[in-house]
């Protein structure tokens, strides 16, 4: 009898011993998977990449191959604005999720501080475990506490050191690799600097082929920003190519629009100082289109290196830029204003581990430069904080006719006091209200039908139904009171809580501008190459 028990008390041991093991295996695999299962991250950005500046996108001018392949097996986004279309600002978006009146950053307003930024993507992924780096032009101060200091030309205003790995530029940063401090390494073999950061993403990717800790890398090209300084290596891609005029070209197209688009710089000068005038027009494009299949090729090694580190199979890629380029439309050069090409930009997100990628697949929801960030963390499965104002744009990818908004904002809180805009884009409209009433100007509306006139040469304000106007309306006051309850009251974005009110008159608004933006609409007067009446 009591070797008997002897005997059943071993077989529960042995039987005890192997539920640990089979708990210890299961403990394993699943701290195994947790590892493993997030995916690595590469987010690049371009600088000044109009929507249309790509061949995915219908151009059949322009040479963007590895993007083109890239589109081929992702989903293209046809309705991605940046919801403030110039660099400082909408790079504070793209890291934070958060519209410019809640970050309180952008030229002539002041920095990011630091505890917004401790709340950006790069800082939330490495809290969860993940390498991030950073390369290129960053584009925005990050300081310890609130400033209007907009000063980005010193690595002492740059978060150099929340990074694993930092390769970023100063200021704008350079064209020359070997101006550009923490990637010269590599000015010998590739002098452009395009080229450059390239190779240093290849490198880096292959550096973590044996890793099983993911990574973020965000990289963040200066091109096609101006200076036009396209990369030699590449001088005879356009030979003989005779670009065409947008539709809408020279500032004869430009009469329909209000006075207050035509009284900032985009209009009185850059269309002249960065040639886009008729002597100038087909160098200019030259120009930018090679900026742009430069950033392509880059963008071909990294994929290249993706390839051959086997790392392919698990690194979501998404490719942007922080605003489009007017490039002569409307007698326009620059960006800022809320119209199609200034705002309106390329947008591609690649997830290979999804099944539906590999269908050319297109949507027409209305995403910007806000969701990026929510994007990215959702699909490292981290949590997105209440502050931010994007969405999570991965639900697009398995349905693709889905509708994830009614409306996003399109504003520019900085330039000229007329310039100065709040506009509502839909999938179908957009709805822009001029407050501005000083130098004999009115405050107007316009409405644009984005598919029947996406050029946007008829301002049907006064033709739509009213129902459909009022509708357009209800979403600006909408837009409006979330901007007068979370918006910031420092650097100079108070005042916008009065000027974007369309229940208020110029009486009660005009004496809140701040005085610099008066002082840069006189310099701009003062300049001015294309009078305005």
């Amino acid at each position: 009898m009591e070797k008997q028990l002897q005997f059943v008390n071993l077989k529960n041991k042995i039987k005890m011993f192997k539920n640990l093991n089979l708990l210890l295996l299961l403990v394993f695999c699943i701290n195994t998977y947790s590892q493993t299962d997030k995916p690595n991250i590469i987010f690049i950005l371009a600088d000044d990449h109009s929507y249309i500046s790509a061949g995915f996108n219908g151009n059949d001018i322009i040479k963007t191959p590895n993007l083109d392949n890239l589109a081929n097996n992702g989903i293209v986004f046809d309705n991605y604005y940046n919801t403030t279309a110039i660099c400082m600002a909408s790079r504070a978006q793209i890291m934070t999720g958060m519209l410019e009146y809640k970050t309180g950053c952008n030229f002539m307003h002041g920095s990011l501080d630091s505890e917004k930024f401790k709340k950006s993507y790069p800082i939330l992924l490495k809290e969860a475990g993940y390498k991030v780096s950073f390369a290129g032009k960053f584009g925005f101060p990050v300081t310890p506490e609130i400033s209007e200091n907009i000063n980005h030309d010193s690595y002492t205003k740059l978060p150099v050191d929340a990074f694993d790995e930092w390769r970023g530029g100063r200021g704008q940063s350079f064209y020359q690799t070997n101006k550009n401090e923490y990637i010269k390494e590599y000015a010998e073999d590739y002098p452009h600097s395009s080229r450059a950061y390239g190779a240093w993403a290849s490198d880096y990717i292959r550096s973590h082929k044996e890793s099983d800790t993911p990574f973020c890398m965000s990289i963040s090209f200066k091109a096609p920003h101006n200076p036009q300084t396209p990369d030699p290596f590449f001088n005879d891609i356009y030979n003989g190519v005779i670009f065409p005029k947008p539709v809408n070209y020279g500032p004869e197209s430009a009469q329909h629009l209000p006075e207050q688009a035509r009284n900032g710089r985009q209009y009185m000068r850059l269309f002249k100082q960065y040639k886009f005038d008729e002597e100038n027009f087909q160098e200019s494009m030259r120009k930018y289109y090679q900026l742009i299949y430069g950033v392509d090729y880059a963008v071909g090694m990294i994929m290249d290196a993706l390839k051959e580190s086997g790392l392919d199979k698990n690194t979501i890629v998404i490719y942007t830029s922080d605003n489009g380029y007017f490039a002569g439309a409307h007698g326009l050069a620059g960006k800022v204003l809320p119209y199609e090409e200034a705002a309106k930009a390329p947008f591609i997100y690649f997830d290979p581990r999804h099944k539906n990628m590999g269908k050319q697949l297109r949507t027409k929801s209305l995403v910007g430069n806000i969701d990026v960030a929510p994007t990215i963390l959702a699909a490292a499965n981290v949590e997105i904080p209440q502050n931010m104002d994007g969405k999570n744009i991965e639900q697009l990818i398995d349905n693709p006719k889905n509708k994830i908004r009614d409306f996003l904002p399109v504003m520019n809180l900085w330039g000229t006091a007329p310039t100065q805009v709040l506009s509502i884009q839909t999938e179908d409209f957009k709805y822009i209200y001029w407050p501005y009433e000083g130098h004999n100007m009115t405050a107007t509306e316009e409405v644009y039908n984005k598919v029947k006139d996406p050029i946007e040469m008829k301002n049907i304000a006064n033709s739509i139904s009213p129902k459909q106007l009022e509708k357009l309306r209800g979403y600006y006051d909408t837009e409006f009171n979330y901007l007068k309850n979370n918006g910031v009251e420092y650097n100079d974005y108070g005042y916008y809580k009065i000027l974007f009110d369309r229940s208020k008159t110029w009486e009660e608004k005009k004496h809140l501008i701040p005085k610099s933006f008066y002082s840069t609409y006189a310099r701009e007067l003062e300049k001015s190459t294309l009078k305005t009446p």
